[in-house]
């Protein structure tokens, strides 16, 4: 999967902005997978302010077959979109959660961008407001979930759900850290709602600190972060994301790597040849223990709960171990 060292200058600029099934059967199983099935998708927009203006992004909602358990916000990473995580976003929602995957810019003259290529701060403080004005019927949020529950004929369905999980792939990952640390500084009520993040192949900018300074403040929470990765190379900047969360996360435990990953495992079966092609080819063993993981580890964030088998010591782990899957990530550990 590492790419030959004559592209070491291009590749790394290109794949790392780029970007990273079904349940393997084992002797020790986690708790099945719910199949995609049973979620109903609608595509929509949402509105996002940049600088003087209102961008109009396109939303993807997968609703499950029942009320919700609570808001999955799945973001793609950069130069991507929100059709390639459409594999995981089924798999959130079969397992009981409403999943929310907009689809942010790569480029863009003012710097309202996924990545940091300049200066996305400001409109990455924006997009926070989605979460933070949630509860308000006119906020950008509640118009866009209630156009898709229109379209996806969801009108039984209530209000957006009261808690929330930020899942990031790539960028993704970035952008997830960076919105959940300014809802803890600037809208603690809305913080309180975040239950977790599940990070995804997290990729750094090559500009700016967003990762760093936004996990050094949410090391000083209880908040559960943990990330599912690929060994490093160039499509996740040589592990950038991952090596951050090791460093700045004072916990024993802050995820695995999948030692034959692709950076495109994130993308399952929805990834495209543009994401193989610079990434390479998710396996299917990887995507089934990379899907079992990342929703179990989301439920978990939302019951407050700790499923045995999902983490080290538990039978299902233990058996990823074994087979060679999965490498234990711990964190800081002084």
């Amino acid at each position: 999967m590492h790419l030959p060292a004559l592209r070491k200058v291009i590749v790394p600029a290109l794949a790392a902005l780029l970007l990273g099934a079904v349940p393997a059967t084992t002797a020790h199983s986690a708790p099945a997978t719910p199949a995609t099935s049973a979620a109903t998708k609608a595509s929509t927009t949402v509105d996002v302010s940049c600088a003087v203006f209102t961008y109009r992004q396109p939303a993807d909602w997968y609703f499950p077959s029942g009320t919700p358990k609570g808001l999955v916000w799945l973001q793609h990473g950069f130069a991507r979109a929100n059709n390639h995580m459409a594999d995981l976003a089924g798999r959130y929602a079969a397992a009981g959660y409403l999943v929310f995957a907009p689809t942010l810019r790569s480029a863009d003259m003012f710097g309202c961008t996924l990545q940091n290529i300049g200066n996305n701060k400001p409109f990455l403080d924006n997009v926070a407001t989605w979460f933070a004005s949630a509860g308000s019927g006119s906020s950008p949020l509640a118009r866009s979930y209630a156009s898709a529950k229109s379209e996806a004929g969801r009108t039984d369905l209530g209000a957006l759900p009261s808690a929330f999980v930020f899942a990031g792939h790539s960028a993704g990952g970035e952008a997830a850290e960076y919105v959940a640390q300014r809802l803890r500084a600037d809208h603690p009520a809305a913080f309180a709602k975040v239950r977790g993040l599940v990070l995804l192949d997290p990729v750094k900018s090559f500009i700016g600190n967003n990762t760093d300074a936004s996990l050094t403040q949410l090391a000083t929470t209880s908040l559960p972060i943990l990330t599912i990765s690929a060994p490093g190379y160039s499509c996740n900047n040589s592990g950038s994301g991952t090596a951050a969360l090791q460093q700045l996360l004072p916990r024993p435990f802050v995820g695995v790597r999948l030692t034959s990953g692709a950076h495109t495992d994130a993308e399952g079966s929805t990834t495209d040849n543009a994401g193989t092609l610079l990434c390479g080819t998710p396996q299917q063993k990887n995507v089934s223990a990379l899907q079992t993981l990342a929703v179990g580890w989301a439920k978990d964030a939302f019951d407050g709960t700790r499923t045995a088998d999902l983490y080290p010591g538990g039978a299902y782990y233990a058996s990823l171990l074994a087979a060679g899957t999965i490498q234990t990530l711990p964190g800081r550990t002084s």
